[in-house]
């Protein structure tokens, strides 16, 4: 998953809440602002949380190990843009906008791959 979107427009917040949801024993989820990655054992695959904020070239995405964990981990990657080429073409994108009402969000969801759809529309039942 690739979630764009502002500083403070909840990227973060989404991922962490994600994260928890999917694993078997609630855990610390922190923010990968200054380590990049975080990394958990999910009951399925491995679950990576980017934030790719710092990053200056698409090749410290390879040196990170993300292009190999989009094969095989869930990934839900913050600031996707600097993912540039490497970005997966299979991925759902998710774009965070600020309401002019606070506290509220709109997201925006999106991808190329046609099994993203039948996912998602069994999220709006």
């Amino acid at each position: 998953m690739l979630l764009e979107g502002p500083i403070g427009a909840g990227k973060t917040h989404f991922a962490r809440s994600l994260i928890q949801a999917l694993l078997p024993v609630l855990e610390d989820v922190p923010s990968p602002t200054f380590t990049l990655v975080q990394v958990y054992d999910g009951p399925v695959s491995e679950i990576w949380h980017a934030d790719l904020y710092r990053l200056t070239s698409p090749e410290e995405v390879v040196e990170l190990g993300l292009t190999d964990a989009f094969e095989e981990a869930i990934c839900l990657v913050e600031w996707p843009d600097r993912l540039a080429e490497l970005a997966p073409e299979n991925a759902l994108k998710i774009i965070f906008e600020l309401s002019t009402q606070e506290q509220q969000r709109i997201l925006t969801f999106s991808s190329a791959s046609p099994s993203w759809e039948a996912k998602l529309e069994k999220l709006s039942k």
